[in-house]
């Protein structure tokens, strides 16, 4: 829209995050292989002739023309518009399964790959520290619900991990990682070619992942999950990957749905709304090549729709002619950790080494940034070894499953958007006082610490704490390191 534009207009981007996140190598973070700053990429440096507003939006009035939001620090602001478009994407899908949104975490911003990959390190250290031969295998254990793109990458990428950790913090004698992969389907990748199917199978079982089709999680708990055959397996982490849904924002407009998603037309404008456009996972787009359905909600159908969104804005002022959206399936690719992926390209199967090159390949030619420095971290991945540290950036509580924005990390007092569900209270995990580190950032992570920290001015609006009795209050004969909290947000913060 900016080439297009030359300067004639004004464009003005609404995001939480100052960066583009590249989810489809969001695994290989939550993995070691990259470092979280390789699968972002800078907006204001994409996108030179975009001015951007950090926010997050709180209601649209379609009548008056203008986007309410609110900024990363609590305060309130106004856009208004011309023409608007709706790209606000997909969020966490949260079933009403007892103990899930209390004790799992899901997979769909950058603050949970980073919670992920230290609570999967800690928990690994922690098992080959201990005698009990139950508590290490329940450390040990890490079930991922939802065996579709990113469950199975995240599974694929996880026993890889944790099997090179364990090479140096052995675990008791026959005890090793063990991955499990769940999902009421009938195969994994049930929404792909059966062959990829066959193929991402046997890399999984022969790796070592506990492989389970058509069953999932009854109920979890602090100690582990009952399944739906029964079974109760012990383990301290679960990994939600069933899905998405269509960000709640759009629901609030009032305007016609199918399942979530806005209705749109085959040139992504809002029927009755003109001056609306929509695309991505937060529309219904007509399906030209399967008539009477609508396009999935995938990276490669949003990028494009992105694009034929852009050239029917501009039509929409006169400059050139509208396009409607078509696509053709170009192929699929799914990495699975290592040299091992599964793909098709212009509808060619592919498997091992070949399928892991054109994985690579695919990805860094899609990445809008940062492809020498993903390149090169793959390079340092194949003949370094992985650094398996805990940074403590993020807390458990600071990224709840039902959390209607998982780019971002919650910190307790933050107002969340209307329409969002609750968080709960230690949504999973191990409690924040287990966890190393200082309190987290009061907007993201690793960003300016809280003040309500040991030592610290107290935070604003909020009552000081008081160390509980067993524990001296800090000052300077008191060693830093993990306090037991008595702060720990209640149920309704977000």
């Amino acid at each position: 829209m900016s080439r297009l534009a030359k300067g004639r207009a004004e464009i003005v981007l609404l995001n939480p995050t100052d960066y583009f996140l590249y989810l489809p190598l969001l695994p290989q973070v939550a993995a070691g292989v990259l470092e979280p700053r390789r699968v972002t990429v800078s907006l204001s440096g994409t996108l030179p002739h975009v001015k951007l507003v950090l926010g997050e939006s709180d209601r649209i009035d379609l009548d008056a023309r203008q986007v309410h939001y609110t900024g990363p620090e609590g305060e309130s602001g106004t856009l208004d518009y011309d023409r608007l478009v709706l790209a606000a994407g997909s969020v966490n899908k949260l079933l009403p399964i007892p103990g899930v949104a209390e004790h799992a975490h899901g997979f769909r911003g950058l603050p949970e790959a980073l919670y992920l990959r230290d609570h999967v390190t800690r928990q690994v250290e922690l098992a080959a520290a201990t005698d009990d031969p139950g508590r290490c295998a329940s450390r040990c254990t890490f079930v991922v619900v939802g065996a579709g793109y990113t469950g199975t990458e995240v599974a694929a990428h996880g026993q890889l991990f944790t099997d090179a950790q364990v090479a140096r913090h052995p675990l008791r004698t026959g005890m090793r990682p063990r991955w499990m992969l769940l999902d009421i389907a009938d195969r994994v990748l049930p929404e792909l070619d059966e062959r990829l199917s066959r193929t991402a199978d046997t890399v999984l079982r022969e790796r070592g992942v506990d492989v389970r089709m058509g069953t999932s999680v009854k109920e979890a708990t602090h100690d582990g999950v009952l399944l739906t055959d029964g079974e109760f397996v012990d383990t301290r982490t679960l990994v939600w990957c069933v899905g998405v849904r269509p960000d709640p924002l759009v629901e609030s407009l009032g305007l016609p749905m199918e399942r979530g998603r806005l209705l749109v037309d085959p040139h992504l404008r809002v029927p009755g709304r003109p001056e609306v456009f929509a695309c991505g996972d937060a529309a219904a787009v007509p399906d030209l090549e399967k008539p009477g359905s609508y396009t999935p909600m995938t990276a490669q159908h949003a990028w494009r729709q992105g694009k034929v969104c852009a050239h029917n804005v501009a039509a929409s002022f006169g400059d050139g002619e509208r396009r409607a959206y078509r696509h053709k399936d170009m192929g699929f690719v799914v990495d699975l950790g290592g040299v091992k992926a599964a793909a098709n390209p212009l509808g060619v199967n592919l498997s091992g080494i070949a399928a892991g090159a054109v994985t690579r390949g695919y990805h860094l030619a899609a990445m809008p940034g940062n492809r020498v420095r993903v390149a090169a971290d793959w390079l340092l991945d194949a003949v370094l070894p992985r650094q398996a540290v805990q940074l403590g950036l993020v807390r458990s509580w600071s990224v709840p499953l039902d959390t209607a924005s998982p780019e971002l990390a919650r910190v307790p007092g933050k107002p969340g958007r209307p329409g969002s569900e609750p968080a709960k209270e230690q949504s999973g995990g191990e409690p924040a006082r287990n966890q190393p580190g200082g309190e987290p950032a009061r907007n993201q992570p690793g960003g300016e610490p809280a003040r309500n920290q040991p030592g610290g001015e107290p935070a604003r609006n909020q009552p000081a704490v008081t160390p509980p009795p067993d524990q001296p209050p800090p000052g300077l004969d008191v060693a830093p390191g993990p306090v037991k909290r008595t702060d720990r947000p209640t149920e309704g913060d977000s």
